[in-house]
């Protein structure tokens, strides 16, 4: 796949104990872009976050918090994401979805 030099970065914020049909959240959302095409997705973990809650998440051994700050990013074209956003819509009911324009510097596969 080739991503032209302009992209953008959809990120979803969201809880790690989010889940959907069973399953977390963040890998039913990478799951879904993986089958709409979508260029990639990376699950990032945080180690400590707060929300619209205002509650605090942390992975201090003092208070230790079973639902860490998790945040899925994707890049790929405007109208690539698109196709994501109704499932989105429908799935994340706590947390944040941002999109933003990036410049992309490289992509490839190692076999390219």
């Amino acid at each position: 796949m080739k991503l032209p030099d302009k992209g953008f970065l959809l990120r979803v914020f969201i809880g790690e104990s989010d889940t959907r049909n069973g399953k977390a959240l963040y890998e039913e959302i990478v799951l879904k872009a993986k089958e709409l095409g979508l260029a990639g997705a990376t699950v990032t973990r945080g180690i400590m976050g707060f929300g619209a809650t205002s509650r605090v998440h942390t992975a201090k051994i003092l208070r230790l918090s079973e639902d860490l700050p998790v945040v899925v990013e994707i890049v790929d074209t405007e109208e690539n994401l698109k196709k994501i956003q109704p499932f989105l819509d429908e799935v994340v009911m706590e947390g944040l979805i941002t999109l933003e324009e990036v410049r992309i510097l490289k992509y490839r596969h190692s076999k390219e």
